[in-house]
């Protein structure tokens, strides 16, 4: 037995009869996380007039949450494991709702910026323990794989939300109800989680909080995503950025020491050196990086050369989110009956041909002739991937160790497409061909195929790393037993 449930909680081996119920409440943190991820950036050009932030200094609203989050994941998944699932969701449930009323208070740039960080820190502790729960509620195999559909269903949603809502919210209330809208569904989720969710942790035994290892892999993930993220404006060649590069070098080889010689290590090296989890999780790395990078680029040309106000291009981009609910649905079903490794391959391959369409835009473009096939083609692949990836990378991985596991994955996605946005902002930089629109779309169109070239590096991680039939044990073991008998 590897968790400790609360008296009222069902038998161990009983589905959980509130479970498609608890899937919803999960499903619904997971949207508002990515729903506020992605409403900021269209409301980002009105807060920094609102606030008067510098030139250049209005991405640290992005930014200070993109480090909390990204450095955090990691430390949260585990202290989920540790001090109870449901309690520690329910806190940063909690505490994210506080923050982004103060984000809508927010009187200064200075006080937005800190809020943001502190909004990410609880997003941090939300994300891999909603994915914990998700683990910890639904058996492994097709019912599993169905309720992490959903779940990645969810963020597709959320992103959809986003970019329906973002313009006119912010046009007709005001930048601050971007941060509102969080506060009354953070409040439906606390009410909700003491009924539907119920408690796990790991066993007594295995209760360390290792805090050397939670403090260097924490360090690690800061310094790396600091990196990334100002790489654009410093050069990836600069003293800051291969400074940067190095010191999260070195401490991830401490990390790593640290972990060897620790009895109840933060993140269990045998997770790392399991094949489908580390190679799951870097697909799913280069994954992020291909989504952020390219819908960071196809925001750039929309509003920057074709002129799009940001509601017509949230209203022209809903085709790839609302595709890729749909490419996730019919991926988890695929990996049931053929393995997560060719759903891997085929939603990457997807994804690279739908990048390479968008890398012959021009300046002139149109939504229906230029944007609308690549988009098409994107969504269905990023959804199908996504969930092979996951399902790769979290199949096997034991309950005690499920909220560790949910934060790599977590943090993969995440850190990767922190990742791409900052590769595909350098290569836009790098290839613009001079002043005007045309040189714009230039840098643009290099940027779209840098996206192709994430995509065919996880394409072939995907053929090297997955293997051939990958599909959860528990399916492999029905299938053996009807054999046998």
């Amino acid at each position: 037995m590897t968790a400790t449930y609360t008296p009222t909680a069902p038998s161990v081996g009983t589905p959980d009869p509130r479970r498609r119920r608890a899937l919803a409440l999960l499903c619904l943190a997971g949207f508002m996380v990515i729903l506020d991820a992605q409403i900021v950036v269209l409301a980002l050009p009105s807060i920094a007039d609102g606030l008067g932030f510098s030139t250049g200094g209005a991405q640290w609203v992005m930014s200070a949450y993109l480090l909390s989050f990204g450095g955090l994941l990691l430390l949260g998944g585990r202290v989920a494991d540790l001090l109870g699932r449901r309690r520690v969701f329910m806190a940063g449930t909690l505490l994210f709702g506080v923050s982004s009323l103060l984000c809508g208070f927010a009187w200064s740039a200075g006080v937005l910026v800190a809020a943001r960080a502190v909004q990410g820190v609880s997003a941090a502790v939300m994300a891999p323990t909603a994915l914990s729960l998700l683990l910890n509620t639904f058996e492994e195999g097709p019912e599993r794989n169905k309720a992490l559909a959903i779940w990645s269903g969810s963020g597709g949603f959320g992103a959809t939300a986003a970019l329906l809502i973002g313009g006119p919210l912010t046009d007709v209330l005001g930048w601050q109800w971007v941060f509102f809208l969080n506060a009354p569904v953070a409040l439906l989720l606390l009410t909700l989680s003491p009924r539907l969710l119920r408690e796990s942790r790991a066993e007594a035994g295995t209760r360390s909080y290792d805090p050397a290892g939670a403090l260097t892999v924490t360090a690690t993930l800061v310094a790396c995503v600091y990196a990334v993220v100002e790489a654009p404006r410093a050069g990836w060649l600069s003293a800051q950025t291969v400074g940067l590069f190095a010191v999260a070098a070195a401490l991830a080889l401490l990390f790593v020491r640290v972990e060897a010689r620790s009895t109840q290590p933060l993140v269990p090296l045998r997770l790392l050196r399991t094949r489908s989890v580390s190679g799951g999780n870097l697909v799913v790395f280069l994954l992020g990086s291909c989504a952020f990078g390219m819908s960071y680029t196809l925001s750039q040309y929309g509003q920057g050369v074709l002129g799009y106000s940001p509601l017509r291009f949230g209203l022209y981009n809903v085709v790839m989110p609302a595709t890729a609910v749909i490419g996730s649905y019919a991926g988890q079903a695929l990996v049931t009956r053929i393995g997560a490794r060719p759903v891997a391959v085929g939603g990457l391959a997807l994804v690279g041909v739908g990048s390479l369409l968008l890398a012959g835009v021009p300046v002139d473009g149109g939504f229906v002739r230029d944007l609308f096939p690549g988009l098409l083609i994107f969504g269905p692949g990023l959804g199908a991937c996504a969930v092979a990836g996951s399902i790769a990378a979290l199949t096997g991985v034991a309950e005690r160790e499920s909220g560790v596991a949910s934060g790599i994955n977590t943090a993969a996605f995440q850190i990767g497409g922190a990742f791409g946005v900052a590769v595909v902002s350098s290569v836009a930089m790098s290839w613009t061909g001079g002043p005007g629109l045309a040189g714009l779309t230039a840098g643009y169109r290099a940027a779209f195929t840098a996206c192709v070239v994430l995509a065919a590096v996880g394409l072939g991680c995907a053929l090297t790393l997955l293997r051939r039939s990958e599909r959860p044990a528990r399916d492999r073991l029905v299938t053996t037993s009807r054999a046998r008998s």
